[in-house]
């Protein structure tokens, strides 16, 4: 039913509301809040894809862009309210948080802007802009400004370098499992929040098997890809 396709699109337009509760939560200092706001976006953006594909939206509403709407979303949420969080907190040092916050979101737009930004096969191209996981772990970890400095222009940096990452939602490769460890990151990193700042700091040291596993499988998988690629032979 096209009601139903309506929906979806409604469904992942919710993230612009997540984004503008979370702005002002971050506006407000109140960066628990910011980070429950857009943990919720998070969950939205895992979620819709299965539906739009369940719904057939494409088919329904062929003149309507659901994957246009879901990147005005995720720039929203993965970029820019992330960039605000980095601006208005002391997570960076003094005189840094404009420039940094600046970067991030001029690397972000050229990464969303990539035509090849999601591969054919399910990956991403060079880092994904997951700066609302990198804040929240400044946030959470309490790491030292520089240090967050640092990580943030190594990121931007990284956006450009076309290596791939791994699409959780699709990738091809042991799917059920990084669903599945995606799912209890999300859920560990609900509780962190939800006992902040008096969580446990085992829960914390949890909170990081799914980042580890993921930047291992995105690399182990790129060196497969290179280590298999056609060597090029110089021209006669």
């Amino acid at each position: 039913m096209t009601l139903t396709a309506w929906l979806v699109h409604l469904y992942t337009a919710s993230g612009f509301v997540w984004a503008l509760l979370a702005a002002q939560a971050a506006i407000d200092y109140d960066y628990v809040w910011a980070f429950l706001y857009l943990w919720l976006q998070v969950a939205v953006d895992a979620t819709d894809g299965a539906l739009a594909r369940w719904a057939d939206v494409s088919r329904r509403l062929p003149w309507f862009s659901g994957s246009k709407l879901d990147d005005l979303v995720d720039y929203l949420t993965y970029a820019f309210v992330p960039a605000l969080i980095v601006w208005r907190g002391l997570f960076v040092p003094d005189g840094w948080a404009t420039p940094l916050a600046a970067a991030m979101l001029v690397a972000s737009g050229y990464g969303f802007s990539r035509l090849d930004a999601k591969t054919s096969d399910h990956y991403f191209t060079g880092f994904p802009s997951y700066w609302n996981i990198v804040v929240l772990y400044f946030f959470l970890t309490r790491s030292h400004p520089w240090v967050n400095a640092w990580v943030l222009m190594i990121l931007c940096v990284l956006v450009f370098v076309p290596i791939r990452f791994v699409y959780p939602s699709r990738t091809p490769v042991l799917r059920v499992l990084t669903n599945v460890l995606g799912a209890s990151w999300a859920l560990v990193v609900l509780a962190l929040l939800a006992q902040y700042p008096r969580g446990p700091r085992l829960l914390l040291f949890a909170s990081f098997v799914f980042p580890v596993y993921y930047v291992v499988l995105s690399a182990a998988l790129e060196v497969r890809r290179l280590a298999s690629a056609p060597a090029l032979t110089p021209g006669r």
